[in-house]
């Protein structure tokens, strides 16, 4: 296993550099090998590991690339391994969002291009006053989604995007549970985005941060209800 870190580290160093750009291929198995000191089998255990986290992608009959190294194509594996801890770790997620969200409204209000801000204003009026859960939820998952990609950060999209998932379930039971739910769910995402609108980074990130914290709080109190011990 530590030649075969070692075998990663050097590939990563080759693309870190720049002598390996996305969508470059990879020199010969032997070559490569023989270049970087290392054994075939250490270098083929490499790509293989790197090709599991969309570094490198193995084309079958035509040789091994850099990929595109896009952010969302590398957050990929997070969104993997957020799924397998959605029960246990719901709220650290929500901790997470927490932090991640409030910066991306912020950065919506300075980078959001109006007619990205029109579209959510459409996503809101076409959602009307009276949504069932279903709807208001895939309409929150949208209008966040929206929010993310604004701030203008593909690698800051893709991880709020990979937090979707973990706490889907928990937004569904807050909204059949709750009774205020959706009616406080529609007035702060439209207290958001009249803040981005009006390029108030500040008022952008406080709103989301309300926004975020208050389903996070009312979790943890429905977790404390139904603990035995209390």
């Amino acid at each position: 296993m530590a030649v075969t870190d070692a075998a990663i580290d050097r590939i990563k160093q080759m693309i870190v550099s720049g002598e390996l750009r996305p969508g470059d291929r990879l020199p010969r198995e032997a070559d490569l090998a023989a270049r970087l000191g290392l054994s075939r089998n250490s270098l083929r255990e490499a790509v293989k590991a790197l090709a599991l986290i969309r570094v490198l992608e193995v084309r079958q009959g035509d040789g091994t690339y850099v990929t595109s190294l896009d952010p969302a194509l590398l957050m990929e594996n997070i969104g993997f391994v957020l799924d397998l801890h959605q029960d246990a770790s719901v709220l650290e997620f929500f901790e997470v969002r927490r932090i991640l969200e409030p910066a991306a409204a912020e950065r919506a209000a300075l980078r959001m291009p109006d007619e990205d801000i029109a579209a959510v204003h459409k996503l809101l009026d076409d959602l009307g006053p009276e949504p069932s859960v279903a709807d208001l939820l895939d309409s929150d998952v949208e209008f966040h989604r929206l929010i993310a990609v604004g701030s203008g950060n593909r690698a800051l999209a893709s991880i709020i995007d990979s937090l979707r998932q973990p706490t889907y379930r928990a937004r569904i039971w807050r909204g059949l549970t709750q009774t205020d739910a959706v009616a406080r769910t529609l007035a702060e995402h439209r207290a958001i985005l009249t803040a981005i609108e009006a390029h108030e980074p500040e008022v952008a990130r406080s709103w989301a941060t309300v926004h975020i914290v208050g389903v996070e709080r009312w979790i943890q109190e429905a977790v404390d209800l139904d603990d035995p011990r209390r």
